[in-house]
């Protein structure tokens, strides 16, 4: 449960704001890089510094902060004050284990996402995306430095779509589709898997295969917990409760709704197998058991009078006519051998073998 559950230890007793990362620690160098862009002109920078965010407030155009690693924690407080960010928000962002979910601040709206992907090792990881929306500009912030953003930037860059004529509500609209387009790349993966291993349940199950159960069943839980709040958060959007929210993007905000649901239906659909393939795997076991035990009992009762009649002649008595009677060992074997026939043929009649 490591990766559902992070620990919180190192904060506790610490007062409300106080701005801890909580989420792994790696040896990546923050990168804060500027997108500023309108319908005419598109510009792109790495800064050094949230200090030069103080220039950028009121510019015309949007603008978009692209915060990739949280380990700077004493810039980001640079950052929270520059565009009056609440501590509760600060501290919200370097919590990583935050369900997704949105807060209206007035003036801003924060946003929390999962963005679920495959490591290198074919194991699913789970990362945290902030978003700040504001009037004029968007901060994101992620954990480390993947460029899961670089299809948006290169849309902006080449001016492809509307994405370069609207605000700063319809790129938040266009991050926000990308990651939830990117859960139905993994479902589709996990569900290629979960077609492949239902197969080996039913054909050849081994105690490996009741361990990938388990493994995918625990990708199931992320997802869920990754998924289904969001279609609150979406649902939000889409009704525009806040001003921020242009009546042109609504719809759009109702689109990414709409395959946020799909991906929920796809998600219970494939625990519902995961569980019924769990059964199918302890009763296949089952059932090779009692094939097992199946022929051994049958092995058994055929032998059973045989063993009989060898312990009644093999007692050795002097007074056993059988024991002088010349044809009296091959009469005992043609004996056992009618006997175990016999069974054998009653048995098959049964349709037990």
């Amino acid at each position: 449960m490591g990766k559902l559950l992070r620990k919180r230890t190192q904060k506790a007793g610490l007062p409300p704001g106080s701005l801890v990362y909580t989420g792994e620690k790696v040896d990546t160098q923050v990168s804060i890089t500027l997108v500023e862009y309108d319908e005419q002109q598109f510009q792109e920078k790495e800064i050094a510094s949230f200090e030069e965010c103080l220039l950028l407030k009121d510019k015309p155009g949007v603008t978009w902060i692209k915060v990739d690693g949280l380990q700077a924690v004493e810039n980001l407080q640079k950052l929270g004050d520059c565009f009056n960010l609440h501590p509760l928000v600060l501290e919200d962002i370097l919590n990583t284990d935050q369900r997704p979910k949105i807060e209206d601040f007035d003036d801003y709206i924060y946003i929390v996402l999962k963005m679920i992907d495959y490591s290198e090792n074919d194991e699913l990881n789970s990362e945290q995306i902030s978003l700040i929306l504001g009037s004029n500009f968007l901060i994101s912030f992620q954990e480390n430095n993947a460029a899961i953003f670089a299809p948006v930037l290169e849309r902006l860059r080449t001016s492809k779509g509307r994405i370069r004529k609207s605000g700063a509500d319809y790129l938040a609209y266009t991050l926000m589709d990308l990651i939830v387009d990117n859960y139905f790349v993994v479902l589709e993966k996990l569900g290629e898997a979960i077609e492949f291993m239902e197969e080996v349940v039913v054909k050849r199950a081994t105690p490996e295969t009741l361990q990938d159960i388990h493994r995918f069943k625990f990708d199931m839980i992320m997802l869920r917990k990754s998924v289904w709040p969001l279609r609150e958060v979406i649902g939000r959007l889409d009704r525009r409760e806040s001003d921020l929210i242009q009546e042109a993007t609504g719809i759009y905000f109702k689109d990414v709704y709409d395959h946020t649901i799909v991906a929920i239906d796809n998600i219970e659909t494939y625990r519902d197998i995961l569980s019924g393939m769990l059964d199918i795997y302890l009763s296949s076991i089952s059932n090779r058991l009692n094939a097992v035990m199946k022929v051994l009992t049958v092995i058994a009762t055929i032998f059973m009078p045989l063993t009989f009649l060898a312990g009644v002649w093999g007692m050795n008595f002097k007074h056993m006519p059988e024991l002088e009677w010349v044809w009296g060992y091959p009469a005992a074997l043609g004996l056992m051998l009618t006997i175990a026939l016999s069974m054998v043929i009653y048995f098959h009649q049964k349709k037990w073998l």
